[in-house]
C-alpha cells in the first residue's frame, strides 16, 4: 500500500519549521543586541565618570591635589545599583582608591582604556583615562580608573532576552497558525477541482472547465486528458456492444424461425425436445443482446442527459400500451391508475426504464392476473408503483438484483439476462431519482413492487 502523506501537514509542518528557525534567530540577535546596548552603556557611563575624575586633577605649589567630584560616581548609580571601585595613581604611586583593584592592560594617553576584569569576587568592567599634570618634578602622567560590578547590566540583558523569548514564541504561535491558514488557502483551488470531480456521477466524463492557478494547470490538463481517453474508450466499447447486438439479433431471429418449423416437423420426442432447449436459447440470448441493446443505449445517453418537461402519465400510458399485446396474449391485464406528474428529463431513457419494469412484470407473472400501475406525487417526487402477482423477488437483499447480470434465485425456468433492474436503476440515477423495491400487498399471492421515484418538475 502506498503510504499517504497530507500535503497541507507537510506544507504546514515546513513553514513551522522555518518560523520556529527565525524565532531562534531573532532571539539569539536580540539577546545579543542586548547584551551589547547595556554593555556599551555602562562603558558609556564609566568613561564619563573616569574622564571627571581626570579633569579635576590640578597641581597647586608643586604638589598634585584632587577633588573627587560626587557627580562622577553618582552618575553610575543611576543605571544600576551595582558597587563602584575607582583607583587614582600618580606614576606609581596610589593618590587615592583601591589599591588592590586590577591594574589595566594598558593606559594610552588621552584616551579612555576598557578591561574586564574579576574583583573581590564579583566581575566587573573598568574604564582607565590617563593624563599628564605638571607638578614641581615636571609632568606626571596620572591614570583614573573607576570599574562597577556587572549585575546590574548583566539582570537588564537577562530582562530583554527573556523578553525576546516570550516575543520569539509568541511570533512561532502565530507564523504557525498563519502558516496552517496559508497551506490552507493554498490548497483550496486542489481541494475545488477535487470536490468538482466527486460530484459528477460515473458516467460524466466532460473536460473539467476551472479557473486553477499556473502550478495546477499540468495537472488539470493531464486530468482531462485521462477523462478524454476514459470517454472515447467507453463509447467504443458501447458502439461495439450496441453494433454486435443489433448484428446478432437478426441471425438469431433466423435461426429460431427455422427451429420452429423444424419443430413441427419431426416426429420423435427426443428430436423435439432437443429443439425446444435450442429456441430457449435462442430467446435468451435475443433477450440479452437486446438488453446489452439498450444498455449501452442508457450509458450513452446518461453522459448527454437532455431535461425536457414531461409528463410522467402519459409516458407511461403510452408504453402500456405498447405492451399490450405481449400481455395479452398471457390473460394478463394491466391496470393504470394515474394522475398528471410533471417531471424533467429524457424520454427515451425514462421509457426504456418503465419498459423494463413492465416487461419484467409479464414476463414473471402467471397466466390471467392482474399488473397494477399506480402514479402519485407530492411537492418533491412522483412516484410509480409496478406490482404483479409473481413470485416476488425472493429472499436476498433486494438491492443486489440492481447488480449486472444478476438473478433472483425464484426465476427458475424464466428466460432473462439479469440486465433489467441495471438498466431502470442507472436511469433514475441519472435522472437524480432511486429505485425502490418490495413484496406487493396488493394480492393475496404476493408478488414483487417495483417502484420508480423521480424529482419532481
Amino acid at each position: 500500500m502506498i503510504e499517504s502523506r497530507s500535503i497541507g501537514r507537510r506544507l504546514t509542518l515546513l513553514l513551522a519549521a522555518v518560523a520556529a528557525l527565525l524565532s531562534v534567530l531573532s532571539w539569539v540577535m536580540v539577546t545579543w543586541l542586548a547584551r551589547e546596548a547595556t554593555q556599551r552603556t555602562q562603558d558609556n557611563v564609566l568613561a564619563a565618570s573616569a574622564t571627571t575624575i581626570a579633569e579635576t586633577l590640578r597641581s597647586e605649589q608643586g604638589q598634585l591635589r584632587l577633588e573627587l567630584p560626587y557627580s562622577a560616581l553618582a552618575m553610575l548609580g543611576a543605571i544600576s545599583e551595582d558597587r563602584v571601585f575607582y583607583r587614582v595613581a600618580a606614576g606609581e604611586a596610589i593618590l587615592t582608591g583601591y589599591e588592590d583593584m586590577p591594574p589595566p592592560t594598558t593606559a594610552r594617553l588621552g584616551q579612555v582604556v576598557f578591561d574586564s576584569a574579576t574583583f573581590r569576587g564579583a566581575s566587573i568592567r573598568m574604564a582607565t583615562s590617563s593624563r599628564q599634570v605638571l607638578s614641581g618634578d615636571g609632568p606626571v602622567l596620572v591614570t583614573v580608573t573607576v570599574g562597577q560590578t556587572r549585575d546590574g547590566v548583566g539582570a537588564v540583558a537577562a530582562d530583554l532576552s527573556r523578553l525576546a523569548a516570550i516575543l520569539s514564541v509568541a511570533f512561532f504561535a502565530v507564523a504557525v497558525a498563519l502558516s496552517a491558514f496559508v497551506a490552507t488557502t493554498s490548497l483550496r483551488p486542489l481541494n475545488e477541482i477535487a470536490a468538482a470531480v466527486s460530484r459528477r456521477g460515473p458516467s460524466d466524463l466532460r473536460p473539467l472547465q476551472r479557473p486553477a492557478p499556473t502550478e495546477l494547470a499540468p495537472l488539470l490538463s493531464a486530468l482531462n486528458r485521462l477523462m478524454d481517453r476514459l470517454r472515447n474508450s467507453i463509447r467504443r466499447s458501447e458502439d461495439f456492444i450496441a453494433e454486435a447486438a443489433h448484428r446478432i439479433r437478426t441471425p438469431l431471429a433466423t435461426v429460431r424461425a427455422q427451429a420452429e418449423i423444424a419443430l413441427r416437423t419431426v416426429q420423435g420426442d427426443t428430436e423435439k425436445q432437443r429443439l425446444r432447449r435450442i429456441i430457449r436459447a435462442v430467446d435468451e440470448s435475443s433477450r440479452s443482446a437486446g438488453q446489452l441493446l439498450d444498455h449501452a443505449t442508457v450509458a450513452y445517453r446518461t453522459e448527454n442527459l437532455t431535461r425536457d418537461r414531461l409528463d410522467l402519465s402519459e409516458l407511461v400510458a403510452s408504453t402500456v400500451a405498447a405492451m399490450e399485446p405481449t400481455a395479452s396474449m398471457r390473460d394478463i391485464r394491466m391496470q393504470l391508475v394515474a394522475t398528471p406528474a410533471p417531471i424533467a428529463g429524457d424520454s427515451i431513457l425514462l421509457e426504456s426504464a418503465i419498459r423494463n419494469v413492465l416487461d419484467n412484470a409479464i414476463k414473471y407473472s402467471p397466466e390471467d392476473t392482474t399488473v397494477t400501475l399506480q402514479i402519485t406525487r407530492d411537492p418533491s417526487e412522483v412516484r410509480l408503483d409496478v406490482c404483479d402477482e409473481g413470485p416476488g423477488l425472493g429472499e436476498e437483499p433486494f438491492q443486489n438484483l440492481t447488480e449486472r447480470f444478476r438473478r433472483g434465485i425464484n426465476t427458475g425456468g424464466i428466460v432473462g439476462s439479469g440486465l433489467g433492474l441495471t438498466i431502470v436503476a442507472e436511469v433514475l440515477a441519472a435522472h437524480g431519482g432511486r429505485l425502490d423495491l418490495a413484496t406487493s400487498t396488493n394480492s393475496e399471492r404476493g408478488g414483487a413492487c417495483v417502484s420508480l421515484v423521480l424529482p419532481s418538475a
